[in-house]
């Protein structure tokens, strides 16, 4: 029986049953980052959300069946003020920022890509493409450029929903008086002097934005995909224009489904660098666990508007600190056990809710259902129950977590963080002596240990199971 996994796809503005071209090889593209300074953290939502899909895909179909392809734009014009101003070569700067990117998506809980194609080792195979479109009447060139002929293809606006003078009106498009219409854009264009220029049929130039996407998907993954992905702002012009190209060089489809996650805000404004109000995971990393940083992008649903707070952080870190409780408590009562996919049932409601296009917040409360599960199965133990209900409960909890890319740390490490083996022995003997004051209702005593630990930076979190503790988050630097 086939999944049962429907997404909304933005061509059809309606949920569809996803159904692979080939289920032994499932297709996905979303476009990475131009690499010339850390990326904001609006960025890293698409990463985060089609790393579900990837997780979910690869448990669906197989980790070797899904191929998911994530690509490094690494020739640009900022990259080029970027190496101007550093006085470095492009390369430096393009590797320096492409490695920052990794770590952060790393750290906040996303799998390598299957592959990471970068732009300038395809420059062959976008010239190829730009070719066909030349030979096929819809490029044209025009005082060193190609640019793609926009009526040359009555289907463009079709993904994006927009007309040609919709377009015009509503868009930032360059004038120029070469262009045949004002909406037409540019496949190959000249260098200017010191920009990065390959050879070709056309003089001696660099690709447009636009052609590097297309030309990469059909290199690497081949026409026409399974899944295309992105952020809802590059459903135009960005992915209209490689619809438009990638369909008109070789006709038949180009991507199956079209899938776009909504903006991330910040006080109510989309999170943007032409803002002035962006917030890197760079810098967020340093006083925030990635895991708490993943719950908060997934927290709402991918296709609406995210407003970023300090609240929505620490409402996660709540969150997280919930379920590493449970754990924490069923470790001392020693319910282990590895739990893999297999101990979701197929018709577990975590598991519906995913399906239907990733509705991380059905989810999400799906989870604290599992953990609730676990909490009672591990009253039961301390009753003396056997604690095999226990354990299996653990491991539908940790199967359902880790499907989303959660609780994968040991739930010790998770509260103590960095804290030495000196700070581990004070705390642990504090938090006896509190205890014991406790029980002899000793409660001026109790305080006092309370806020000595608080002095420790130390977050005491009282539990069925006794008291745990974490330290508390470093402020920024």
């Amino acid at each position: 029986m086939p999944p049962n996994l429907t997404l909304y796809d933005t061509m059809t503005r309606d949920k569809r049953a996803f159904v692979p071209k080939d289920p032994e090889r499932v297709t996905m593209y979303v476009c990475g980052p131009t690499v010339y300074n850390p990326v904001h953290i609006g960025n890293a939502r698409p990463v985060v959300v089609f790393d579900v899909l990837f997780r979910l895909l690869r448990s669906l179909y197989g980790a070797d069946a899904v191929v998911y392809a994530r690509n490094i734009t690494d020739v640009d014009d900022k990259i080029n003020a970027k190496a101007a101003a550093e006085g470095e070569p492009i390369r430096v700067i393009t590797d320096r920022y492409a490695a920052i990117y990794r770590d952060d998506m790393e750290a906040l809980g996303a799998l390598a890509p299957t592959m990471e194609p970068r732009a300038t080792d395809h420059i062959q195979a976008m010239l190829a493409m730009i070719d066909a479109l030349v030979a096929k009447g819809a490029a044209y060139v025009a005082e060193g450029h190609v640019l793609f002929d926009t009526q040359a293809y009555p289907g463009y606006g079709q993904l994006s929903g927009r007309s040609l003078d919709d377009m015009i009106a509503g868009a930032r498009v360059e004038v120029a008086p070469y262009k045949r219409h004002p909406a037409d854009f540019v496949l190959w264009k000249p260098s200017k002097a010191g920009e990065p220029a390959w050879d070709s049929p056309f003089g001696e130039g660099r690709p447009g934005w636009h052609i590097e996407c297309s030309a990469m998907i059909e290199a690497n993954l081949g026409l026409p995909i399974d899944i295309h992905g992105g952020g809802i702002d590059l459903a135009f012009p960005h992915h209209e224009n490689e619809r438009a190209q990638g369909i008109c060089a070789h006709g038949g489809e180009y991507a199956r489904y079209w899938m776009h996650n909504g903006f991330l805000d910040m006080a109510g404004e989309k999170m943007s660098k032409s803002l002035g109000n962006v917030i890197t995971p760079h810098e967020l990393l340093q006083t925030t666990p990635g895991e708490v940083l993943r719950w908060a992008l997934l927290s709402g649903h991918y296709r609406q508007p995210l407003d970023w707070t300090g609240e929505l952080l620490a409402r996660s870190r709540t969150a997280l600190d919930t379920f590493y409780r449970t754990l924490a408590d069923a470790k001392r009562l020693g319910v282990t056990g590895a739990g893999g996919i297999d101990a979701l049932e197929a018709g577990e409601p975590f598991l519906a809710a995913l399906h239907d296009d990733l509705n991380t917040p059905a989810a999400f409360a799906e989870l604290y259902r599992l953990n609730k599960d676990l909490r009672e199965a591990l009253r039961g133990v301390e009753q003396g129950k056997d604690p095999r209900d226990a354990c299996e409960r653990r491991a539908a909890l940790l199967a359902a977590a880790n499907l989303l890319g959660f609780l994968e740390a040991d739930p010790d490490a998770w509260f103590e963080g960095d804290a030495d083996a000196g700070l581990k022995a004070q705390v642990e003997t504090l938090l006896a002596a509190r205890a014991a004051a406790r029980v002899q209702k000793n409660w001026e005593e109790a305080d006092r240990i309370r806020d000595a630990l608080s002095a420790l930076n130390v977050v005491v979190m009282d539990g069925p199971q006794g008291a745990t503790w974490r330290l508390k988050e470093s402020e920024p630097t």
